[in-house]
């Protein structure tokens, strides 16, 4: 059963000192959009224009996302008790109520042949969501969002965020050397060095080493990262960077290392720059 998690993906530190990591975090779906207002973050996620409606219908079926608590209604943004006990399973039951509701609607769409792009997003509030999350700068991030009053569910993930990086040691990296995420030791061996650089891009773009047929594939990485940089979608070329030897250095939303995407021209608008 999923539930609110993080894993280190990668974590590097500079000869400065300065510290880089990746984490996959886990979420529930619906506090995707607050996630995404820290700037300090590069992000990415799955996205529900790209996976097959059926794939989502079995995922929601299997595994949907149920508050693990049912806060009291009050006057404003942060509730201070929870419904009593005995109203629990009621309004998990409402919960699951509005679930199958969703998915009868969702089969009668996908009948009509809506794409998608439309129909995925009716499972949205079900869904738990899978993140890679870079940054050089956690503080605010975690100082507001393992706060009592953030919404529980983003509260949840952003402790276990915490937690994994507590627990992870950073790997040493000399100057100019990379952090990237999703690279193994059999892709080192594997692949030419001039390579790596572009497979981290089109893993953290995926959200995975693997392909979306669960193989490991570095042809099929290369093509993604083409097609990446051609249609303009920079997000995912934040994730890998390069160690600086000054430690304060900005190089996009992050500090002490130079974002890949900061190396691509017209990087701020590629499309237009045609």
């Amino acid at each position: 059963m999923t539930t609110h998690s993080a894993r280190v993906i990668a974590d590097s530190v500079s000869e400065a000192g300065k510290r880089i990591t990746t984490v996959e975090a886990t979420l529930p779906r619906i506090v995707l959009a607050e996630l995404n207002t820290h700037r300090a973050l590069s992000r990415n996620s799955a996205s529900s224009r790209a996976i097959p409606v059926r794939k989502m219908i079995e995922r929601v079926r299997r595994d949907p996302y149920i508050p693990d608590e049912w806060p009291a209604n009050c006057r404003g943004m942060s509730p201070r008790d929870v419904i009593e006990a005995y109203d629990a399973p009621l309004a998990r039951a409402e919960w699951m109520w509005a679930l199958d509701g969703v998915l009868e609607s969702v089969e009668s769409l996908l009948d009509l042949g809506i794409h998608k792009e439309v129909v995925n997003r009716l499972l949205e509030p079900f869904l738990w969501h899978t993140v890679v999350i870079t940054a050089t700068e956690w503080d605010n991030f975690l100082n507001l969002r393992c706060a009592p009053d953030t919404s529980r569910p983003l509260r949840l993930t952003a402790i276990a965020i915490r937690e994994a990086l507590v627990a992870s040691t950073p790997t040493p990296i000399p100057v100019g050397g990379w952090h990237l995420p999703f690279i193994r030791p059999e892709d080192r061996a594997e692949c030419a060095p001039e390579d790596l650089i572009p497979i981290s891009t089109a893993r953290c773009a995926r959200v995975s080493y693997l392909t979306h047929d669960g193989r490991r594939d570095h042809i099929a990485d290369l093509d993604l990262y083409a097609r990446l940089l051609n249609g303009g979608h920079m997000s995912p070329f934040e994730h890998p960077a390069q160690a600086l030897p000054d430690p304060c250095r900005p190089s996009g939303n992050f500090r002490g290392w130079h974002q890949h995407r900061k190396s691509i021209p017209f990087e701020h608008d590629p499309l237009g720059a045609r």
